[in-house]
């Protein structure tokens, strides 16, 4: 038996956990062993399974033998089928071996009704029992007895050559079972002599292998209609060779589709799916007529079925290799999937009509359509990832609605379509509809299995075309490497910052919903295929489907490899200058201590107010592409502000120059940094973006500086001002960037760092920004 592994399964219990574990690794052979064996107690075996076990790991354990009762199933029948063959021939070979047998009888028995005919001669003339006269008379009657018989067998033999000439079988049968009754008769009574006997059956045996090959000719003959042909059939399985017949039958409907194919072949440039399916037709419905007339005439008899299953098999096999050869092959080579998946989708549907009369033809059709349907469908899938590059590079990445005709895998009206879709670029709008294409034409192939094929492939395809859109970004053109070792591909740039955002847009609507909603037509293909499951209810049913959370995962690391891109080249932008300086360093805030000889004008420092400007712009952007998807675009701009705050909290540069440098920070660069910090949290969480985490690290370079400036012992409380001086000035400065300020009220003692100092306060919030 072939060995065949199953997927692993693991409870929570452990005993149950390391028993499947260890099963997983056994070949289907080792597993069954404990089924096989002469002791095997169901209740017993059920009970040390579950005594421990709860009703989830009941389940679990219940699955796990469906599929192993599967897969015992699956063996089983590719073993009957392996053996077709070898079964056939051994009963055509006991056919034969019978039928020398009989010969080898009636040769016997001829050659012992002559010499016991010898024998009797031979006493009758060496006995003279009685006188002369009496010797006569019995000579005399037994002339007139020989020459009645002759008289009758030679009637009988005219008659007979009259009814085959005539082809009149069914009197010729009638005939011969006549003679063969008679014959009967005579050996049971005695009436007729050894001689005439034999003479008899002799006739009897040539005048049947005569009736015999006049039917034989009728059947091989294509131009035979079927009731015909079923008659003589059935008039051969009356004479007595019932697995010649059966031989011929099926022989006479496989001439006849060979003629029917010819007649039917088209030319080279004619072969596709409409050729397919009548030739598909023609197949089967040939195979289901001589099904049909095995069943009628000869019943269920299993050494006739297995022959049937057996050409049954051959013809399958025989159309599919010709299917292959002339539509499939060119097909895969070509990415023409769909003419694939309609070719194969109208055989497997004639296929599994079949299968009403017990004749399961799909895995000979689907050992042999398989490779070519994966070879086309990852040609197509390659199609789609080639097309989506060439879009890429004319795409002008400006978001638009979706063209009268093209859908987005919705099935409303175009009106109410552009009311609720957001919009796409050209190149994500064919991408879309590639896509949704690929899974329509993946649907009808069921049977074949490749929902995870398709579902893998999509996915691909998907983290291919986020790898488009990286390379849109003016950031990649410094990259020595492109992302997961793709080959660089040439795109159209994103040069503004509208631009750079719809390529996200693209990127967050092809994941959030549109490829969502077209997988799950392939999650539900696959939920089909599992072991029933209780009931749930309807609104989670879908939700709680592992293939789909592990589906959005990996649509939102794709996403997220693009959002990342993005933030780290705007933060790059802000930090560095065009000749590779850096806008953020410490000598920015300790030079104010140093070169200090009047009070500051208190403002944020000009890189966090480029870092407001720019958030500002990214907002009102933002908003009008991501209409209904608000929180993308939250999460966008949060994630840029912590790639720059982060990389001043992890910069060991300038950390190194604040705490160990030659010039330690003083009371105005602190001051300046403590006003910077809190810039962006009052700008952030007005905008609705701060986070958490960029609270907490903001908070955290906070104490690091008010750390430094202990270090060189200098107390940071008594020189910082109260938490409402920075907040004023900060909400200040956020006016005036908006352009929003009244500088004729501005009192200047707000600006003051001497207006009112509090350590209390001060220590008041780091208390809590540390907790």
């Amino acid at each position: 038996m072939e060995s065949t592994t199953l997927s692993s399964f693991s409870f929570s219990s452990s005993t149950v956990g390391d028993s499947v574990q260890l099963d997983a690794n056994l070949t289907l052979g080792d597993r069954l062993k404990v089924f096989k064996t002469s002791g095997f107690d169901p209740d017993a075996y059920v009970t040390s399974k579950c005594q421990t076990m709860n009703e989830k790991e009941i389940r679990h354990l219940c699955s796990y033998l469906v599929d192993l009762k599967k897969a015992s199933a699956e063996e089983m029948r590719r073993s009957v089928y392996a053996n077709y063959p070898a079964f056939i021939r051994v009963s055509r070979e006991i056919s034969n071996l019978e039928g020398q047998l009989l010969s080898m009888r009636n040769l016997l028995s001829t050659q012992a009704a002559l010499v016991h005919g010898l024998a009797e001669g031979v006493q009758k003339d060496s006995l003279s029992a009685g006188p002369e006269d009496s010797t006569a008379e019995e000579v005399l009657y037994e002339n007139k007895e020989l020459s009645k018989i002759e008289n009758w067998l030679l009637e009988f033999l005219d008659t007979l050559e009259v009814l085959l000439a005539e082809r009149r079988v069914d009197e010729s049968l009638a005939a011969l079972e006549e003679a063969e009754s008679i014959a009967e008769e005579a050996k049971r009574r005695q009436t007729l002599s050894q001689t005439n006997l034999l003479l008899l059956q002799n006739a009897i045996t040539e005048q049947r292998q005569k009736l015999a090959e006049q039917l034989e000719e009728t059947i091989c003959q294509p131009s035979t209609r079927g009731s015909v042909l079923r008659s003589a059939v059935l008039a051969m399985k009356r004479l007595g060779d019932g697995p010649r017949a059966h031989t011929l039958l099926l022989n006479s409907h496989y001439r006849k589709l060979q003629f029917n194919m010819q007649s039917l072949r088209p030319s080279n440039a004619s072969y596709g799916a409409a050729y397919t399916v009548i030739l598909s037709q023609l197949v089967f419905s040939t195979i289901a007529q001589a099904a049909s007339d095995s069943l009628s005439l000869f019943g269920e008899d299993s050494a006739y079925a297995s022959e049937l299953v057996t050409w049954a098999v051959r013809e399958a096999e025989a159309f599919g290799l010709l299917l292959k050869r002339h539509v499939l092959d060119s097909s895969a080579a070509s990415g023409g999937f769909r003419v694939a998946a309609e070719c194969v989708h109208a055989c497997l549907a004639h296929c599994s009509l079949l299968e009403a009369r017990g004749l399961a033809l799909s895995p000979v059709l689907w050992r042999l359509f398989r490779p070519c349907v994966e070879q086309a469908l990852n040609t197509n899938l390659k199609r789609i990832e080639q097309s989506s590059a060439a879009l890429a590079a004319a795409d002008d990445w400006s978001l638009a609605f979706p063209a009268a005709g093209m859908r987005l895998g919705s099935t409303t009206s175009l009106g109410s379509m552009n009311a609720s879709q957001p919009k796409l670029s050209v190149s994500a709008q064919r991408f879309n509809l590639m896509v949704q294409e690929f899974i329509e034409d993946v649907e009808p192939l069921e049977s074949l299995q490749l929902d995870g094929p398709a579902l893998e492939g999509v996915l691909q395809v998907f983290s291919s075309y986020v790898n488009l859109l990286i390379n849109a970004l003016p950031s990649s053109m410094d990259d020595d490497e492109n992302p997961e070792g793709f080959g660089k591909k040439i795109v159209r740039m994103a040069e503004t910052e509208a631009q750079q955002i719809a390529l996200l847009a693209n990127a967050s609507l092809l994941a959030d919903e549109l490829i969502p909603r077209a997988v799950m037509k392939l999650l539900q293909l696959q939920k089909t295929n599992r072991v029933e499951e209780p009931p749930r209810k309807s609104a989670d049913r879908q939700s709680r489907l592992p293939e789909q959370r592990e589906c959005k995962r990996r649509l939102q690391r794709s996403v997220d490899r693009l959002r990342d891109s993005f933030c780290r080249q705007h933060a790059l932008e802000i930090i560095f200058t065009e000749d590779g300086d850096t806008s953020l360093s410490a000598h920015m805030y300790i030079n104010m201590d140093v070169a200090a000889d009047h009070e500051p004008e208190w403002f944020p420092s000009p890189i966090f107010q480029e870092l407001f400007a720019k958030l500002s712009r990214m907002a009102g952007i933002a908003t009008d592409m991501f209409v209904g998807r608000e929180r993308f675009a939250t999460v966008l701009l949060m994630r840029l502000t912590e790639t720059v705050i982060l990389w001043l909290s992890d910069d060991q540069t300038f950390w190194g120059e604040i705490e160990e440098g030659p010039k330690p920070l003083g009371p105005l660069g602190l001051q300046q940094l403590y006003l910077d910090m809190e810039f962006v949290i009052l700008f952030t969480s007005q905008g609705r973006y701060l986070s958490r985490h960029l609270h907490q690290v903001i908070k955290n370079i906070i104490s690091r500086a008010i750390d430094a400036v202990s270090a060189t012992g200098l107390d940071p409380y008594s020189v910082l001002p109260e938490d409402d001086w920075f907040a004023e000035v900060a909400q200040i400065a956020i006016k005036m960037l908006n352009d929003k300020a009244n500088f004729g009220n501005i009192d200047r003692d707000v600006t003051s760092p001497t207006a009112s100092v509090s350590g209390k306060s001060i220590s008041s919030v780091l208390s809590h920004g540390s907790n």
